[in-house]
């Protein structure tokens, strides 16, 4: 049997948007951090229209009333745009730093001993204060320990509960209030310090989408914050820890998705190894079924150059090609001098390589295995079915988001076009890969499943008069979780 289209739009309630959506062309999705260089209403807009998918808050940066002013200014674009938008809240997470100097700065030569202790005292030549007493008490002889992003190395020779005697291994010039890391120590620390808690309350009071949980080592810091956030959000895990390599497994399964802060976990381990261990987390993501983002230093350069260097370009499209979600821009959109031209740059890149010839076999050299239940069956099979008959698009119904995530998983050759029934959910998902959503209201029988679906994928531009739908749902209808119905419509 063949459907028509909706005559007109049903009506609408308090949370549709309206009917026009705006809808990308390209797979993978931009997520572009806020800041000075992108806080007007105009400017974040002018994101919006570069490529933008999704923004973050950075709450390592201003104050709470700056990243109202951004989220409220996110909404109204949303709002006109008619197109779901993810915001996500980063949580600063502890910052470990050496005290101040008297000098305002010091040189370490190599060689040289160097005391860490708990003195207030302005630091000097041979002795800093570090004001963390969870690092005197995790450290042992022969840790290393590395200052201002591993510029400065030392080896702990002595240690004791509010001290520790260090060797200087690499030196150089030191200033007031530098980071510290300690590569292969998993330290006594919550995830969440009192100023997390306060932003993460504030965030859940923006309504943001999305929380980013920074300094994760075990997966009960993933659980901690999930007590506290308690459905209100979803959470995205900062792999920036080699800690948390050793559990990612259990991290990803207890995480709504995963960024790769290739920055901080770089500092903290070899750099050769961080492309390779990008690779299998990407992976490791795509077989849960969990949008995975890559993030810092993608377009490094732009933020003060109009162009990116070659190896930005490059590594951008290998994180397009292995499959990510989303790729991610830092400081280049949120403190650069060319924000709009860094993510209209990204947008090219991952534009240029979603149409290269070689895309879908490297996209297609890992698939995710399907689990043995009636959802990953259909989903599965939509797969199949849309690329044989060449359907315009996969169109999921979802309530919770759980069907569009199965869909994005087999990462088809199709446009993934998600109906959502929740607000909540559309919004998170606007990070997945391959999908465009419409929210709408949920169907009440087969015929109006397909007659919704065959309107939204013409009013989105997805497809044309006499196109092919693959179409799943879950009967009965609005039932969470449930999808059982595979169904094929062609628009007329």
């Amino acid at each position: 049997m063949v459907y028509p289209v909706y005559a007109r739009q049903r009506a609408s309630s308090s949370s549709q948007m309206p009917i026009r959506a705006m809808r990308r062309r390209r797979c993978t999705k931009i997520l572009a951090t806020l800041g000075p260089s992108s806080s007007t209403p105009e400017r974040i807009r002018a994101l919006f229209d570069a490529g933008a998918d999704a923004f973050r808050l950075n709450f390592s940066h201003g104050g709470h009333h700056d990243h109202a002013d951004r989220c409220r200014a996110v909404r109204e674009i949303e709002a006109a745009s008619a197109r779901p938008i993810s915001l996500l809240g980063d949580l600063q997470g502890p910052k470990l730093r050496v005290g101040r100097f008297r000098e305002g700065k010091i040189t370490l030569g190599a060689g040289e001993p160097f005391r860490l202790d708990l003195d207030p005292e302005l630091g000097d030549q041979r002795r800093a204060c570090l004001p963390h007493p969870e690092i005197f008490a995790a450290l042992s002889p022969g840790t290393e320990l590395l200052l201002d992003d591993g510029r400065i190395r030392l080896r702990a020779e002595q240690v004791g509960p509010d001290h520790a005697e260090t060797t200087v291994l690499t030196g150089g010039a030191l200033s007031d209030n530098k980071g510290v890391n300690l590569p292969n120590v998993v330290l006594p620390l919550s995830p969440l310090t009192e100023k997390d808690r306060d932003d993460l309350r504030f965030g859940l009071e923006l309504g943001l989408d999305w929380i980013a949980l920074s300094f994760v080592q075990r997966p009960e810091d993933v659980a901690e914050a999930r007590r506290l956030i308690a459905g209100r959000a979803a959470i995205m895990v900062k792999v920036e820890k080699p800690a948390a390599l050793e559990h990612l497994g259990e991290i990803i399964d207890l995480a709504d998705g995963i960024m790769i802060a290739r920055g901080d976990l770089g500092v903290e381990m070899p750099p050769e190894e961080v492309p390779g261990l990008q690779k299998r987390m990407i992976r490791a993501a795509r077989q849960a079924g969990k949008p995975v983002v890559v993030a810092t230093q993608m377009l490094e350069s732009m933020v003060r150059a109009p162009a990116p260097t070659r190896a930005e370009a490059s590594d951008v499209a290998t994180a397009v090609y292995d499959g990510t979600d989303a790729v991610m821009l830092s400081a280049e959109s949120a403190a650069g001098d060319y924000p709009v031209e860094a993510v209209a740059m990204m947008d090219r890149i991952i534009d240029r390589v979603e149409h290269d010839p070689l895309y879908r076999s490297y996209l297609e050299a890992f698939h995710a295995e399907a689990e043995n239940t009636a959802a990953d069956a259909i989903t599965l099979a939509a797969r199949q079915v849309a690329s044989t008959m060449r359907a315009a698009a996969i169109v999921t119904y979802t309530t919770t988001g759980s069907t569009a995530l199965r869909a994005a998983r087999e990462r088809p050759d199709r446009p993934i076009l998600g109906l959502f029934s929740q607000t909540a959910a559309a919004r998170r998902l606007a990070l997945l890969w391959g999908l465009h959503a419409v929210i709408c209201e949920d169907a009440h029988d087969i015929d109006d499943m397909v007659r919704t679906a065959c309107h939204w994928a013409l009013e989105s531009g997805i497809a044309e008069k006499g196109a092919c739908l693959v179409i799943t749902a879950g009967v009965p209808f609005g039932t969470p979780g449930a999808t059982n119905l595979l169904r094929i419509a062609w628009v007329r």
